[in-house]
């Protein structure tokens, strides 16, 4: 009997937890036991009776600063394997992509910390060998959305979460490209009418159609994914002039 991948999250606010982890696709995915979620207040690991996390920057400046010593021994406490990795939520962080997620996904499952204030101290992230992942270029107040947002992209991965495996593999990313556009009945809405060559019933021409779809679009919207391919040459979409 295997082990369930399992998300832990070190948190200030674990009642922010499952979320919206709880509902939909990745809600029925834990019901079932498919994937587990613990969610462990960093608060727990103060040593003072104010149950004090932060405190100010070291060289003055605005703000508050996650303490090493009590963030350390969250960590600590929740006394994962090695082979799980060590997630730090941060703006600063490596860019999250579809490959990254699919590397969290086939593993055990990763320990993620939510960071607060104006970040954490520099020791715990080089002590402890926190990688640090980024879900944009914006700053959030905390790292518990940005800690949502990888975990259900990860769970939905997951074996039995999908009711098409091949969901996950024909969409945005998946293979350096936007997703190609989408449509269904109605055939005509407000005028418009879905492309001839999807209800055609000729599956080479609308995988064609598709490819290229997703390589007109990506090229326009995503010029930094296009480069990453090498600037791959397609089929031309039909949208093309």
């Amino acid at each position: 009997m295997t082990t369930a991948w399992r998300a832990t999250v070190l948190t200030l606010f674990p009642e922010m937890f499952p979320g919206p982890l709880g509902v939909s696709l990745a809600g029925k995915a834990l019901a079932s036991g498919l994937w587990e979620l613990e969610a462990r207040d960093i608060r727990d690991s103060a040593t003072d009776r104010h149950r004090s996390v932060d405190d100010t920057p070291a060289g003055g400046g605005p703000g508050m600063v996650l303490r090493a010593d009590v963030l350390a021994a969250a960590i600590d406490a929740a006394a994962i394997n090695q082979n799980r990795p060590r997630l730090l939520m941060s703006p600063r962080g490596r860019p999250m992509t579809q490959s990254m997620v699919a590397e969290f996904a086939a593993g055990a499952g990763p320990l993620i910390i939510c960071g607060r204030f104006e970040g954490v101290d520099q020791r715990v992230i080089e002590a402890r060998n926190l990688e640090e992942v980024s879900i944009g270029d914006f700053v959030l107040s905390g790292g518990e959305i940005a800690a949502m947002a990888l975990i259900d992209a990860c769970v939905r991965l997951l074996p039995g979460v999908m009711g098409k495996q091949a969901s996950g593999v024909d969409e945005s990313f998946s293979e350096g490209l936007l997703e190609y556009p989408q449509y269904t009945r109605p055939q005509e809405f407000e005028g418009r009418t879905i492309p001839e060559v999807l209800i055609s019933g000729d599956h080479a021409k609308v995988a064609a159609w598709r490819k290229a779809e997703a390589e007109a679009l990506t090229r326009a919207r995503r010029p930094d994914l296009w480069a990453a391919r090498g600037g791959q040459k397609g089929t031309k979409s039909t949208t093309d002039g």
